[in-house]
């Protein structure tokens, strides 16, 4: 199982890449690999502010659909948009590259303390074992 070190994990299988005050956010390679094929990435919440823990779109596996919610507190200001049905049309890429293309969504943090409360990689290998 892949498990990128420097990113931050929260319980809910998505990761955080910190780039200044924005930070890039998708799901791990261990969420892909249960999840299965992905055909579908749906995020309607660019522009929004969402706290953390809170819904912020849903991913679409050939067996099952599932809630992606926000590791940190924010406003979504970019869809990837190699994933969004209009431009790219390339859900894939979060199976095949989850860490890299494959990123959701990117935001702008508001509250850089909670980072604080999410795992580190080896954390997150120790959640999934």
């Amino acid at each position: 199982m892949n498990i990128q070190e420097g990113l931050k994990y929260s319980k809910e299988h998505e990761w955080i890449r910190i780039e200044g005050n924005h930070a890039y956010i998708g799901i791990t390679d261990f969420a892909q690999s249960e999840l299965g094929e992905i055909v579908y990435v749906e995020v309607d919440t660019v522009g929004d502010s969402i706290d953390k823990d809170d819904l912020f779109g849903t991913i679409e596996a050939v067996k099952t659909t599932s809630d992606l919610f926000m590791p940190v507190s924010g406003t979504v200001v970019e869809f990837n948009p190699q994933l969004d049905e209009n431009d790219g049309d390339q859900p894939d890429l979060v199976n095949s590259d989850p860490y890299g293309d494959g990123w959701i969504i990117k935001i702008e943090m508001s509250n850089t303390d909670e980072l604080a409360e999410l795992m580190d990689a080896a954390a997150y290998g120790e959640m999934i074992a």
